[in-house]
Parts: structure tokens; C-alpha cells; sequence
């Protein structure tokens, strides 16, 4: 195995301790902030290690290749972009407070998806229509790294998809964009320009993105192995596990613990950087 580490401020002394540790036989650079530690042969005392010196660490076949694949899939909101979107729609409505404990408590796992999210949009009822664009122009940005990862992806041939629990008027903007391929999500009631509390249709929660994301994989003729997942929160659990390699990013515990691999303190790019 190759032992991937990645961070923000990798010490020399911390590779040299990790290569012993794992019984790795060679470092090699990829980035700044990534190296390759090849041959690994031990596990046990990486991750403890590792936590304390914060990193990233990950143990990957050495022959994995990104042009292994056929499709990303990535979560919207504290995933794919650095922020969540329904708090950011919620502050305009002078409700960010009582609507980003509820999304946390989501994430946790602590609620149920379709029932928070309706909860969430029952509380903007009666916000302008136009708050939505003010948080898209004013409020979105996307995780860092996430444009270079995209890039290299589709380059290596991958196709690309956002799936979220959030709303249409969103991702949709977000697929033009960043030119991704496939876009699913949740889609706002309006009537007279105004959000009316109600989300449209069946709800595209847990077990939603993982139907996408199966529909998406049988239409390109993909195995599950052919699959990137990206997440960070409990809804993404049942998509991550449509996925031949699943990834928590800078994820609640839950998510990190039934991940293949877990990103921390890196950027989206961290993604490239277990693959040859």
C-alpha cells in the first residue's frame, strides 16, 4: 500500500516518523501539502499519529489510478461549496440561529432528513424570492481546491454530478457554473415572489441521493467500483455507500467512521492526491 499524507503544515520529522511507523521504504513528494509514503505495511499507530500532528492521512492501493473511475459525486452544501446554503437563505430572514441548529442536529444524524428540511423551509416562509440570487451573488463560495479537483477530474475522464438536500435554484447555478454534468436536488414553493414554506415534490433526502446517484452510475454503464462519492454530513451516508470509494469531507464523526478515506484539513484538491 501507499500511505498518502496530506496537511497544511507537513514537518519533515513527521514524515520520517510515519514511514518508520508504517514501515514504509520511500517518501516521495506530490504537493506542498501531500506525500507518498510507499511500501506501507503497518497500520495500527498511523491514525493516532496522525490526529495529533493533524493531518490526513490515507492507505491506497498503489496501483489506484483516477482514470480508474467514471463519476464524482459530490454533496452541495459544506461539501462541494463552503457554505450551507439554507442558513444562508435563513440569516436574510432573520432565522439563522433556529435554522443552523436544526441543520447541525441533521448532520449529526439526530433527525430525520425530510423532516428537518421541512421544519428549515417552514421558517422562511414569506422571504422575497430575490433573497435567493442576494445569497448566491453575495454569499456562495466554493470549498477550496474545489475548481483544480474538477479539472483534473474530468481531464482523467470522469463525469461529474452535485446531489443535495438543498434546492435546484442552487445547484442548477452551481452545474453551469463548474460545467458539471448532472445536478439533483430539492426545489422551493413560490407563489406571488415569495418562498411559501414548502418544498415541491418528494423530497430528496438520504435514501433520494442515493437513488441518483445508482440511477446516474446504471446509466453510464459504471460499477459501484467506478464511483467517487463525496459527503460530509449523515444524509450523505446511503450515497457514500453507493460508492466504490467513499470520502468524508471535513465530515461530522459519523461520516468519517463509515468513509473509505477522511479529508480534515486539506482542500477538495486532497482528493487527486490518492490517486496516481
Amino acid at each position: 500500500m501507499n500511505l498518502i499524507i496530506q496537511g497544511l503544515e507537513i514537518e519533515n520529522r513527521d514524515l520520517r516518523e510515519l514511514a518508520k511507523l508504517a514501515g514504509a521504504n520511500e517518501i516521495e513528494r506530490i504537493t506542498g501539502q501531500a506525500f507518498r509514503l510507499k511500501n506501507a505495511s503497518r497500520r495500527d499507530e498511523v491514525p493516532e499519529y496522525c490526529a495529533d500532528a493533524d493531518l490526513d492521512f490515507a492507505f491506497v492501493e498503489q496501483t489506484a489510478q483516477l482514470a480508474d473511475f467514471g463519476l464524482v459525486a459530490m454533496d452541495m452544501d459544506s461539501t462541494l461549496l463552503a457554505i450551507e446554503s439554507i442558513d444562508e437563505i435563513a440569516d436574510m430572514q432573520g432565522v439563522k440561529p433556529q435554522v443552523a441548529e436544526i441543520t447541525q442536529r441533521t448532520m449529526r444524524g439526530e433527525i430525520v432528513f425530510a423532516e428537518s428540511l421541512r421544519q428549515r423551509t417552514a421558517l422562511l416562509q414569506g422571504l422575497d424570492e430575490d433573497a435567493l440570487q442576494r445569497v448566491y451573488d453575495e454569499r456562495v463560495r466554493l470549498s477550496p481546491g474545489a475548481e483544480h479537483m474538477l479539472q483534473r477530474m474530468k481531464s482523467a475522464g470522469l463525469k461529474t454530478m452535485v446531489i443535495s438536500g438543498g434546492f435546484t435554484f442552487f445547484t442548477d447555478r452551481i452545474k453551469k457554473k463548474l460545467n458539471l454534468d448532472y445536478a439533483a436536488a430539492n426545489t422551493f414553493e413560490v407563489a406571488n415572489g415569495k418562498l411559501t414554506g414548502k418544498v415541491l415534490g418528494e423530497i430528496i433526502g438520504s435514501s433520494g441521493k442515493a437513488e441518483v446517484l445508482k440511477k446516474v452510475r446504471e446509466e453510464l454503464g459504471l460499477k459501484r467500483e467506478q464511483v467517487i462519492a463525496i459527503g460530509d454530513g449523515a444524509n450523505d451516508l446511503k450515497m457514500l455507500e453507493e460508492a466504490g470509494v467513499s470520502i468524508a469531507y471535513h465530515a461530522k464523526p459519523i461520516v468519517q467512521e463509515n468513509a473509505t478515506y477522511a479529508i480534515n484539513h486539506v482542500g477538495l484538491d486532497g482528493v487527486l492526491n490518492l490517486f496516481g
